[in-house]
């Protein structure tokens, strides 16, 4: 009560009491927030992409090759595969009406079991893919979490977001991590 007792720009006797309270509530609201308001001028944080990082980082990027080539034999062996039942359910179609009932019903059967193993490889193919890229982009993510702390520390970051509803431009160092992320070894 000091600060604000003493901050008289006024004369009392001719303000009314109403007034006086009012420039001594302002005056020690402004005594009380300044030092949030300094704070927050030295505060410096950024923002990084977390999308932008996962889609065009190097790392990113090679880890999507990689996994590309480790499961394009699978792919190609599952395309393979739902062609010829493909074929199999059209030349079911077409033939049903000359074919006897014995063949008709072998036929279903072997088109019913030969689904039923492409489902399940199609299920194995999608988990072993979605484990591998799990484990691939959890590495492209130590990698960056590495380097925005980096960035952090040398151009000295209180905090750095890497989820937000919104940021500035000019808080956003994205380019700066996918840079340094390009020449990380």
């Amino acid at each position: 009560m000091g600060v604000c007792a003493t901050i008289r720009v006024f004369d009392r006797g001719t303000d009314t009491p109403m007034k006086w309270w009012r420039h001594w509530l302002v005056a020690c609201s402004l005594v009380a927030v300044s030092p949030m308001l300094a704070a927050q001028e030295t505060t410096r944080m950024g923002y990084v992409n977390t999308e932008r990082i996962l889609r065009d980082a190097v790392p990113a990027k090679a880890a999507q090759q990689k996994l590309e080539q480790e499961f394009s034999k699978r792919d190609k062996e599952l395309q393979d595969l739902a062609a010829r039942l493909k074929t199999m359910s059209e030349r079911l179609e077409r033939d049903a009406s000359v074919t006897s009932e014995s063949e008709r019903v072998r036929r279903q059967r072997e088109f019913s079991d030969l689904e039923k193993d492409f489902q399940r490889k199609q299920r194995e193919f999608r988990e072993d893919l979605n484990q591998r890229r799990n484990e691939e982009l959890a590495q492209v993510v130590e990698k960056a979490n590495r380097v925005i702390r980096q960035i952090a520390e040398q151009e000295k970051y209180d905090f750095v977001l890497q989820e937000a509803v919104y940021a500035s431009p000019r808080v956003d160092i994205t380019d700066k991590v996918l840079r340094a992320l390009a020449n990380a070894k």
